[in-house]
């Protein structure tokens, strides 16, 4: 497949021709940007296919729950007749998206080091002995005190009126990733990590219901797993599971023999207290990875912090398995194994996407929303097998004429590429008026066209 080489990804197209009609500010701009050159034609690009569906699109529609899911979800809440249900669900929303990663030991203990050393310089004899209350006392007023939250059955039910429906969305939405550009892909079995209300079964069950025959699912808290086998059920403790092939239990599998197609961890890692925590999971999901990882969390720096945290601990592992001895890549949403440039960005930004949903329509809760999640899908196999195109990682600006596209590059760096028909020629125009956030753009480098005829010089 196409791949980038080099800083020079998005230009050396020579210079802009009289009349094109842009205004000075789009010239200025794609002037910075490194040449996208046209379409990858390399193996009958387009097809008989429209331009709104060239291969790059991955952006679904507005996803909607299964019906059955969402009358048992309103069941559930209309049993229970709990109090300020409400304020409850914004409460436990607000602490999600604001909650930051656990501070580690090492990071504790060097702040405790640097206030005592700062006590030290204005103490006197007298004060020694009330040194240690001071530090512990400015470490509790400017430390985040990270805490674990226990889902009983009563927290477990806010929990999915808060996140039952976002969670199913942004996993919809990972899913259809891999389904849209491997749709000979057909799993058989489904390890899902963390399982909490089940919204990956859910989402599972409608991407690749025809092939699934497994699903295991574990999660620590007996309450919410009793819940998602509820739900599965239609709101009831009987009946039979809406889903079949569905297993829970309360601890990962220990033998290192089974391995799952797909292994998934959607909003898990941060509930986990550590580092350390979350190398151990990780590693263990990959070993139990036949051929995708998937790993979603919050669109916050937080949670795309978690990510690309996992998806260098599985593409630095230098053992191989005995089981399967394939190395791993990155499928999505990555176009490279370099160093995320938005971490490394002067001002640091989470790498999220968006996916448009219809809300469970709870009293509170009958408008269509949007969920901003952070994904990355680690593959077995080899680097070759994937598909380098860049990825648009932030709403496509469109305007008379061009396109504004801000770009994740095959060479490992962020590029803000404004668009023409004249420039790039009508096809890739075309592409990039009908891409979306979170699309890949179907371009090739200019290093890798094929020799052509001698042209016209370009006008001066």
């Amino acid at each position: 497949m196409a791949t980038a080489r080099g800083p020079g990804y998005l230009l050396t197209l020579g210079r802009w021709r009289r009349g094109l009609g842009i205004a000075p500010q789009s010239r200025a701009l794609a002037a910075l940007v490194p040449g996208v050159s046209q379409v990858d034609n390399k193996s009958d690009f387009l097809g008989k296919r429209p331009h709104r569906r060239h291969p790059g699109i991955l952006q679904l529609s507005r996803v909607r729950l299964p019906q059955v899911l969402v009358d048992a979800a309103q069941l559930l809440l209309l049993e229970s007749s709990m109090p300020n249900m409400e304020e409850k669900v914004q409460a436990l929303t607000n602490y999600l998206w604001s909650r930051h990663l656990p501070v580690e030991p090492e990071e504790l203990q060097r702040r405790a080091v640097h206030l005592e050393k700062k006590f030290l310089e204005n103490a006197d004899s007298c004060q020694m002995e009330k040194l240690c209350g001071e530090v512990l006392h400015a470490l509790r007023r400017t430390t985040y005190h990270w805490q674990e939250l226990s889902y009983n059955e009563g927290l477990s039910l806010v929990y999915m009126a808060a996140r039952l429906d976002g969670g199913f969305a942004a996993v919809s939405r990972a899913f259809h990733e891999i389904q849209a550009r491997l749709p000979e892909f057909q799993p058989q079995t489904l390890m899902d990590f963390g399982t909490g209300t089940g919204s990956v079964i859910w989402a599972a069950h409608s991407t690749w219901g025809q092939s699934l025959r497994e699903y295991m699912c574990v999660d620590s808290s007996a309450a919410m797993l009793e819940l998602a086998e509820k739900l599965l059920k239609g709101g009831s403790g009987s009946g039979m599971p809406y889903v079949p092939g569905v297993f829970f239990r309360q601890f990962l599998p220990v033998s290192p023999k089974v391995q799952f197609d797909v292994v998934v961890s959607a909003f898990s890692l941060s509930e986990l207290p550590s580092k350390a925590n979350r190398t151990d999971v990780v590693q263990t999901l990959w070993r139990k990875t036949g051929h995708f990882l998937v790993l979603v969390e919050n669109g916050t720096k937080a949670g795309h912090s978690l990510l690309m945290d996992a998806r260098d601990l599985v593409l630095n592992r230098k053992e191989k398995s005995p089981l399967d001895p394939r190395p791993g890549f990155v499928f999505a949403p990555c176009p490279h194994e370099l160093p995320c440039p938005q971490l490394t960005a002067s001002k640091p930004l989470a790498c999220s996407f968006s996916q448009a949903y219809h809300a469970i329509p709870f009293s509170w809760n009958k408008k269509p929303k949007e969920e901003k999640f952070s994904m990355v899908i680690l593959a077995r196999g080899s680097l070759e097998e994937a598909n380098r195109w860049p990825r648009i990682t932030q709403p496509v600006l469109k305007r008379p004429r061009h396109v504004h596209c801000h770009l994740c590059c095959p060479d490992g760096r962020m590029q803000h590429a404004v668009i023409t028909a004249r420039r790039h020629g009508r096809d890739l125009y075309r592409c990039a008026r009908v891409s979306s956030w979170g699309d890949r753009l179907p371009v090739i480098t200019p290093s890798e066209l094929p020799p052509s005829p001698a042209q016209d010089p370009p006008e001066s």
